[in-house]
Parts: structure tokens; C-alpha cells; sequence
């Protein structure tokens, strides 16, 4: 670990004191928990899509490589087991696969609470005479 000097401290120091003077607007725009969330939410909102290309590239590497284990193993099946290749296959199915869960996941719950709720009890009659 780099030991700082007190000339490098007081740079530090001096270049962050001016940044957070020059960001006053930014800081008062973000002062209260609605403001902080609603900027969380903006930041996330395009998170599933970028799961889902991640999701389709790995489950095509996994599969690319499991065939490629499979093939080690036909050559040389002492050296190479099967589960190798057959892990590496089912690992990139699933991967390949979990967008398409992901989406009928959102489409059987929904993304707003109207299709989900909560039993509410009304009254309980116990009939007992």
C-alpha cells in the first residue's frame, strides 16, 4: 500500500472541497429518501436486459464448451469424464433458459401489486349454538 504524504493529503483534501462546491445543485436535488430512491430505480431500469444478453452469451459459452469436453472425452475417455461435458450442458441450458423464466416469471406475478394481494378477513363466524 502507497504511503500518502501530507502534500498529496492536502491535494486530495482541496480537490474534493472543490468539487463538492461546484455540485451544490446535485446535492440539493438528492436531499430527501424519495429523490435517492427514484434515482435508484431510473439507474436499474434497463438491468434486465443487460442480464439477459449476459445470460444468452454465457449459456452459449458453457455450451460451446461443453461440447468441446464431450469431444475431449470421446478421444480420450479415461483422461476426460462425461460429467464434465454433460455439467458444462446443463449449466448453459439453464443459463440459455433464464430469460425466458425471467419473463414468465413477470408475466404470472406482474410488476404491479394489482395481480398479487394479500387475504383479508372480513368477519369470522363461528356458528356454535
Amino acid at each position: 500500500m502507497k504511503v500518502f504524504t501530507k502534500q498529496t493529503l492536502k491535494i486530495q483534501a482541496a480537490v474534493m472541497v472543490g468539487l463538492m462546491a461546484g455540485s451544490e445543485d446535485a446535492l440539493a436535488s438528492a436531499n430527501n429518501f424519495s429523490d435517492i430512491a427514484r434515482n435508484i430505480n431510473n439507474s436499474i431500469e434497463e438491468l434486465p436486459g443487460l442480464v439477459t444478453g449476459l445470460s444468452y452469451m454465457m449459456g452459449l459459452l458453457f455450451g460451446t464448451l461443453g461440447i468441446m469436453k464431450i469431444k475431449d472425452h470421446v478421444e480420450n475417455p479415461t483422461q476426460t469424464p462425461l460429467k464434465d461435458g454433460a455439467v458444462r450442458l446443463a449449466a448453459g441450458g439453464a443459463l440459455f433458459g433464464l430469460p425466458i423464466v425471467f419473463e414468465s416469471m413477470l408475466n404470472t406475478i406482474g410488476t404491479t401489486n394489482a395481480g398479487v394481494e394479500p387475504a383479508e378477513l372480513n368477519r369470522v363466524i363461528f356458528n356454535v349454538r
